[in-house]
């Protein structure tokens, strides 16, 4: 390479140095990206230059393979990138680089049309990324020739970034374009060549084109080897790649020794254009249950390496994916903001999640055994979604899974569907109760009734069962009604001589829940007859509008306020202890406290005075002991 013309001084058509500090400051996070830049454009010019060819094979010159090299010179502390692409006249060298905000790439992409747009697989914006350079150096010299031009057509450019660069034509004997970074000494750890070696393998690995570096081994001194991979596993048909590729690349991206539950392996073509590769695993990660933990989908743009942890790619309920999106129209500097505010993400987040929740309902009704073993390891999660995705709240409901009063053990197990299939024809509501146990649920004295009557009940002792409930609503067209809120309304199922009887009991212990009532002041909203109760003496429930004390034990305990709702405390007229209550009774203050504590105890609310009701208990107990009754 020798010079030909004395270099001329040119202006930046810009404000370059702000231009410069918003990139260094904003676009970018950390410095190592600029190789990933210029690895990108190389690339770029490569498949450039490959396109152009299909018109005119003489710009292949020699015909030798597409690739790039990269090299370091830790005496100068300098980093070479170079390819042998297309290549720049003078005039693409100040239009492209001249003028930062331009593109020489998106022109190019602009001017093609049908078919042929689709398959130029081309990444990045040069006249951008091209500035990443900086971040790193404190003087770039570019040399390139454009394939078209012969060997004196070669032009040199060098800027230290500041305002000003110079150009200059210069012989090339090779096409292609080759930049040198002048490295500043805090940065002159890239000037090692492991240190570029991770940075290629961790950004550029899926490049298609060969990334070459100098060979480490002493018997390979003068020879070059490639230090990327080549090949983007996603970007193969699906009918070329094992089970067992498909196991090596999951492994890779979640260091999970097993093999993943399921794989969905897709790609889009059209106004959007993606590959997505995603897998669900077996078993749930250990930081499962922190909803800030790094996600699982990495993003790509064009096989270049963009960000792991994309969460706008994926929702928090399906944090257990992991992946890759490898997108065809996103800018390289894309940031987490023009994620979070992008219609394009957002287009392939909603196709994702669909493709994720037909995958998990293809599983759940045909390899009903391998669903139920997803939903043991990942089915609280999925759970979330109910309440946060309302777009996909209906094909989420079919796919939830609870513990009922018909279960035997503690799995969760029943669906809403089965439940349906189940109800009797005059049932008007799915019923559940909800209680920060299984044990608690199971056991609670407002499932009486329901088990008398053969009533399935839904037994939620998850914490987010709470807002699930509450966000469904509903399923087709039954409402889901808590058996702990509410007057209870078995009226269809109940006998005209049972409603009769109920209204009897009623009016002979009006006296009574009067006085209880009073007795109990502001502890309750009322006292009333239950027709849920059939062995305890009493029970405590939730008017329908407000919230269920399980509900509001769950706030308090995460540090939030919750409504001061009074209960509604209800008595069984046909237990032994009510019946021998009345209004006149001589203890029946202590008994009215004693019943209220003990309803409180049942649904695991702690009581506000442990010690009182310990010795109330005990008073009564003495007297009955004293009295022989």
């Amino acid at each position: 390479m020798t010079q030909t013309d004395a270099a001329q001084t040119h202006s930046f058509q810009t404000e370059v140095k702000q231009l410069l500090q918003l990139m260094i400051h904003s676009l970018y996070s950390n410095k190592e990206v600029f190789l990933r830049e210029l690895i990108s454009n190389g690339s770029d010019a490569c498949d450039r230059l490959r396109f152009a060819a299909l018109t005119d094979s003489s710009l292949m010159e020699d015909g030798a393979s597409l690739g790039l090299k990269v090299s370091v010179n830790k005496d100068e502390n300098t980093v070479t990138i170079t390819d042998n692409g297309i290549g720049m006249t003078a005039d693409e060298v100040i239009e492209n680089i001249g003028t930062i905000a331009r593109s020489g790439t998106r022109q190019f992409l602009d001017a093609l049309s049908g078919d042929a747009a689709n398959d130029a697989n081309l990444i990045g914006q040069f006249g951008v990324g091209f500035y990443s350079a900086f971040l790193v150096a404190k003087k770039v010299e570019l040399t390139t020739r454009h394939a078209s031009q012969p060997a004196d057509g070669g032009v040199r450019w060098v800027s230290d970034g500041e305002g000003e660069y110079t150009i200059e034509s210069v012989n090339r004997e090779e096409r292609g374009t080759s930049i040198t970074l002048y490295l500043r000494d805090e940065d002159k750890e890239f000037a090692e060549d492991f240190r570029l070696r991770g940075i290629i393998s961790r950004y550029s690995d899926h490049i298609s084109l060969p990334i070459e570096m100098p060979a480490q081994d002493k018997e390979k001194q003068g020879e070059w080897e490639a230090v990327n991979s080549g090949s983007a596993l996603w970007s193969r048909p699906k009918n070329e790649i094992s089970e067992e590729e498909y196991q090596r690349f999951y492994q890779s991206l979640s260091y999970d020794t097993e093999a993943p539950l399921a794989t969905l392996h897709n790609r889009v073509e059209g106004n959007l254009e993606y590959t997505s590769l995603f897998f669900i695993p077996q078993k749930a990660p250990f930081d499962l249950w922190d909803r800030e933990q790094r996600h699982g989908i990495n993003l790509y743009v064009r096989r270049i390496f963009i960000m792991d942890d994309a969460k706008y790619l994926m929702p928090s309920f399906l944090r257990f994916v992991r992946g890759v999106v490898d997108a065809a129209d996103l800018p390289l500097n894309v940031s987490r903001e023009f994620l979070q505010n992008n219609k394009d993400i957002d287009r392939i987040r909603s196709a994702s999640v669909k493709k994720i929740l037909s995958e998990l309902s293809r599983l759940a009704e045909k390899e009903p055994e391998t669903y139920a073993a997803f939903w043991k390891e990942f089915g609280k999660v999925l759970k979330e979604g109910v309440v946060e995705d309302h777009d996909n709240r209906t094909i989420l409901a079919d796919l939830m899974r609870f513990n009922s009063t018909r279960s035997e053990d503690t799995a969760q197990t029943e669906s809403l569907a089965d439940y349906f299939k189940r109800m009797p024809i005059k049932q008007k509501a799915i019923y559940y109760i909800t209680a920060d146990s299984h044990n608690a649920a199971s056991t609670s004295p407002h499932l009486e009734i329901f088990r008398k009557n053969n009533i399935e009940v839904f037994l939620l002792s998850d914490p987010v069962d709470e807002w699930l409930v509450s966000s469904l609503g509903e399923y087709k067209d039954k409402p889901l009604k808590s058996v702990a809120k509410g007057a209870l309304d078995l009226e269809d199922l109940a006998t005209s001589e049972d409603k009769k009887a109920n209204e009897a009991k009623e009016k002979d212990l009006a006296g009574l829940t009067e006085k209880m009532q009073s007795l109990l002041g502001e502890h309750v909203k009322s006292v009333r007859v239950s027709q849920r109760l059939t062995d305890s003496p009493a029970c405590l429930v939730a008017d329908e509008t407000d919230l269920g004390g399980n509900l509001e034990r769950i706030l308090q305990s995460m540090g939030q306020s919750a409504p001061d709702a009074k209960p509604i405390m209800e008595i069984n007229p046909d237990h032994p202890l009510i019946k021998q209550l009345s209004p006149e009774y001589t203890h029946l203050d202590d008994w009215t406290r004693v019943l209220f504590d003990q309803a409180a105890l049942s649904e695991g609310a702690p009581l506000p005075e442990p010690a009182a009701y310990v010795q109330r208990v005990n008073d009564l107990l003495t007297k009955a002991v004293l009295t022989g009754s």
